[in-house]
Formats: C-alpha cells, sequence, structure tokens
C-alpha cells in the first residue's frame, strides 16, 4: 500500500472493520482493510484505512457512527 493512505479505525474485530469500510463507501471514501492478525490465533489489529486526503472526513464519520 502507497505512503498516501492513513489507518482511521483500529479493532479486533473483522465485522466493526467491515461495518466501517461500508461506511466509507456509503460516502465516496475509498477505504482497504489491513488484517495483521494472527491467522491462527486471532490476536492483533484489524485496521481501516483511507486515502490521506480523505483522514479528516472519515473521522468524523466514524465519531458520528459512534455516537460521540
Amino acid at each position: 500500500m502507497s505512503e498516501n493512505w492513513e489507518a482511521i479505525y483500529s479493532t479486533d474485530q473483522l465485522y466493526e472493520a467491515e461495518m466501517v469500510k461500508d461506511m466509507m463507501a456509503d460516502n465516496d471514501i475509498e477505504c482497504v482493510i489491513m488484517n495483521k492478525q494472527d491467522s491462527t490465533y486471532r490476536f492483533g489489529e484489524i485496521e481501516v484505512c483511507v486515502p490521506t486526503e480523505e483522514v479528516f472526513k472519515a473521522k468524523q464519520l466514524i465519531i458520528e457512527f459512534k455516537g460521540e
């Protein structure tokens, strides 16, 4: 992945990352999921990444999603 991408959300649950990815797609923000979990023991993090220029908008959507 290019250096012009930034992680905006991190979780240990794949379904949460998929929900955030879907929310980004609904708002026309390109997004990828980087699964850094160990494949055997399922520990580690799953990161949702967006292009650097979309970070502010993406983080605002996550704040609204969480209800903060």
